[in-house]
């Protein structure tokens, strides 16, 4: 079923480009996809080498990635199994940021890069078909813990719109089966306090689709704790596609003051966090 759905694809050669935020810099994703008949072929040479920083990636969660959008563009329907997955060859170089060697840090690349490898994937495909503009492309990772608690949340946003619809709004794009926890029982059960929790309103990109909406999610903290936020789409908004306007790119806070994509800080009682998380992208120009 697969093969025989690759098969309707437009054989050719597509490129897609992306990056991904760290504290200094910004790292190349770039891949090649290869249709020839019924069989895929995807290359990431040209990506950036592993870095000294948890966002490289082992070879498996890149053809996870990789997997993922092929199983979106073929057969969607059809349960994943390994023989879905035979007509596609994933190579990365060795030693880069999507085939990285040991002892690289891998830990965000199964969050934060995997999102970034489906949408260079996807970029490369949307030069062959018609594709979804690009959605929030981070999980929006935030932990809060000290020696007493640890509390670990990962933030919903928008999905980029389709040719025929609007994408939804306040969601987990690709990545992420993490269930919405109650603000009632975090209450309950950690020293913190959830003072906003609502639709991020215009953040979607406009399009004769728009894009979903992501979210404001605020945060009071009640006892001393360390914060983590591993984020992404601070510095490069969601794009949006044939003429379809950007999302919102995402923006974090403490008590006011405007914070990176990736931060690691110390925090008192009343402390304020703010996570705005990315929307996504439009399709077609706004009427």
């Amino acid at each position: 079923m697969v093969r025989a759905a690759i098969r309707a694809l437009p054989d050719g050669r597509y490129e897609g480009a992306d990056v991904l935020e760290t504290r200094s810099a910004l790292l190349d994703i770039r891949a090649t996809v290869t249709i020839d008949g019924d069989a895929i072929d995807i290359d990431f040479t040209g990506t950036a080498p592993q870095y000294d920083g948890n966002l490289n990636c082992p070879l498996a969660v890149t053809r996870s990635a990789c997997f993922y959008v092929v199983r979106c563009l073929t057969a969607p329907d059809l349960p994943a199994s390994g023989g879905a997955f035979v007509p596609v060859t994933v190579r990365a170089p060795e030693g880069s940021l999507v085939n990285a060697r040991s002892p690289a840090a891998v830990a965000a690349g199964n969050t934060e890069t995997s999102s970034r490898i489906t949408d260079v994937v996807f970029d490369a495909f949307s030069k062959a078909i018609p594709v979804p503009a690009q959605g929030q492309g981070t999980m929006n990772n935030v932990t809060l813990g000290s020696d007493d608690f640890t509390y670990y949340e990962t933030l919903g946003g928008g999905q980029g719109a389709c040719p025929d619809a609007d994408g939804p709004s306040a969601v987990h794009v690709a990545m992420s089966n993490t269930f919405n926890t109650p603000a009632e029982a975090l209450e309950l059960a950690y020293p913190l306090r959830v003072e906003r929790y609502e639709l991020r309103p215009g953040s979607g990109g406009r399009g004769a689709h728009r894009g979903g909406d992501g979210i404001v999610r605020e945060l009071r903290v009640l006892e001393p704790c360390r914060l983590s936020l591993l984020t992404q789409r601070r510095t490069v908004a969601p794009r949006g596609v044939h003429g379809g306007a950007d999302g919102a790119k995402g923006r974090n806070f403490l008590n006011g003051e405007e914070l990176p994509a990736i931060a690691v800080l110390d925090l008192q009682p009343g402390d304020l966090l703010r996570i705005e998380t990315p929307g996504g992208g439009g399709w077609g120009p706004a009427p």
